[in-house]
C-alpha cells in the first residue's frame, strides 16, 4: 500500500480516539456516571479501534519510509504517547476536569509537533 493510504488509517485512528475521549470527558465533566452510560461500550470500541488504527497506519508508515529498529527518538516519545492516550479513557470516567482537557490537547499537539518536524 502506498504511504498515503496508511496516513488516511493513521488519521482515522486519531480521529475516533480524540471523539471518544472527548465524549466521555464531557459526559463525565457533566455529572454522568459511568455506569449510566449507555454509548459506554461504544466510546470503549471507538476508542480501542481508533488505538488500533494509529498504531497500524503508524507502523505501515514506518515500514514505507524505510525506517527500522533501533527507532529515532521521536518514535519512541510518539509510542509513549500513544500508551498515554490508551490511558486517558480510564481517566476521563474517573477524574475529568478542564485541565484533562487541556492536557490532551497538549498531549495531541505534541505528537503532531513530533510527527511534522521529527526533531530528533
Amino acid at each position: 500500500m502506498a504511504i498515503l493510504v496508511y496516513k488516511i488509517i493513521h488519521l482515522t485512528g486519531i480521529a475516533l480516539t480524540l471523539m471518544a475521549l472527548g465524549g466521555a470527558m464531557v459526559y463525565s465533566i457533566s455529572g454522568g456516571a459511568k455506569a449510566d452510560l449507555n454509548w459506554r461500550k461504544g466510546v470503549a470500541i471507538s476508542h480501542g479501534v481508533g488505538l488500533f488504527l494509529v498504531l497500524l497506519g503508524g507502523f505501515g508508515m514506518l515500514a514505507r519510509m524505510g525506517i527500522h529498529w533501533p527507532w529515532p527518538g521521536y518514535i519512541m516519545v510518539k509510542f509513549g504517547l500513544w500508551i498515554v492516550f490508551g490511558g486517558l479513557l480510564t481517566l476521563a470516567y474517573k477524574k475529568a476536569s478542564s485541565a484533562l482537557w487541556i492536557v490532551t490537547i497538549v498531549l495531541f499537539a505534541a505528537a503532531a509537533y513530533l510527527a511534522l518536524l521529527k526533531p530528533f
